[in-house]
Formats: structure tokens, sequence, C-alpha cells
């Protein structure tokens, strides 16, 4: 199994996200699931890999090139992979992945979580999107989300794209009893 882990490159966050994060890494590399996240060796993307390498799993970086000329990228990974820019790297986080979850992060983790959302709520990826709520951290998002659908920018069905859970423990139990999307999600992807 192959899960994508978007989530923040700030060491400065609070110690509560590195505990979530670590606690997620360790349960993925128990379960020998391997992660593909962005590549950093800073911040909680720096701490997912580290954990997870230390307690035996694989870790695959997609880093864009201009990334890795500052010293970004992380050195000691299953895999680095260096590609031109940010849209080769967000398309190649989710190619074959068995699902992606979310980590508590800033516009980037914001700006690769809508991107999938909308991929899925189209019918281009399919796989379950879960979204870790450490400390009620994404709560406004949820609000936004439940928003556009009650407000009818988005179908009640689409409310089944993403899963909330609120710790690390819940995220393999969430992406495993995910409700079930396929490509005909198109069909129903306009309001």
């Amino acid at each position: 199994m192959k899960v994508c882990v978007y989530c923040a490159s700030s060491s400065k966050v609070d110690t509560k996200y590195f505990e979530a994060t670590k606690k997620l890494a360790k349960e993925l590399a128990r379960q020998d699931i391997t992660i593909v996240y962005g590549g950093g060796s800073y911040g909680l993307m720096g701490c997912l890999a580290d954990t997870a390498l230390e307690n035996g799993g694989k870790v695959i970086g997609i880093l864009p090139r201009f990334m890795e000329k500052v010293e970004w990228g992380h050195k000691n990974l299953t895999e680095l992979i260096l590609v031109k820019d940010m849209h080769e790297r967000k398309k190649l986080l989710i190619q074959d992945v068995d699902a992606v979850v979310a980590l508590p992060g800033g516009c980037g983790t914001l700006e690769e979580l809508s991107e999938v959302i909308t991929l899925k709520r189209l019918g281009k990826f399919t796989k379950p999107i879960v979204i870790l709520n450490t400390d009620n951290f994404y709560y406004h998002l949820r609000m936004l989300l439940e928003k556009m659908i009650a407000e009818r920018f988005m179908r009640k069905e689409h409310g089944e794209i993403w899963q909330f859970v609120d710790n690390p423990e819940e995220v393999i139990p969430a992406i495993e009893n995910a409700p079930h999307w396929d490509a005909d999600a198109i069909n129903f992807a306009a309001v």
C-alpha cells in the first residue's frame, strides 16, 4: 500500500503537530505502508520521513529541482524523485497511491488538498482523502466545505469525497472504510 501525505515544512509549529505526525509515521511504517510526500527535510515533512525511516518504513520524496538547489531535500529517503516544477510534483504525489492524507500545513498543503478534492469530484482521482484535524486545526475548512454543500456550490454526495479524523490512530481505519468513489463521479460533478 502507498499513501501520499501532505504536510508542512515549517519547523516553528507547535509540538502537538510534530507528535501527531510521529504517531502517524510510526503507524504507517508498522503497517508496511509506503509514504509518498513532498521530499522536504524540515518541519512536519522532515519529522514524517525521519520517524517512518527510523521505524523501518519506506519513504518516497517528490521534490522540484529548484528546492534541491537550496538544499530543502531530504538526503536519506528510500527514494527521492526530482521533478521540473510544482505541477509535476503534485501530479506524481498522487500517481498510483492508495490514499491521500492531509496533515496540518500552510498554503502549499491547502493548495494540494484543494486540487485533489477537485480531482476526486471530477472522478479523476478516486482514492480516499483523509484530513487529520489535529487539535481542530481544520475546523474552518470543514465548516467551509459544509457551507459549500449547504449553499449548493457542491452536491450533498460530495461530502463523501473526504473524511476528517481527529487522531493519527484513526487515519488507517478511515482509509479502509472510506466510501467507494469512481470515475462516474464526473456525471454528478455539476450541481
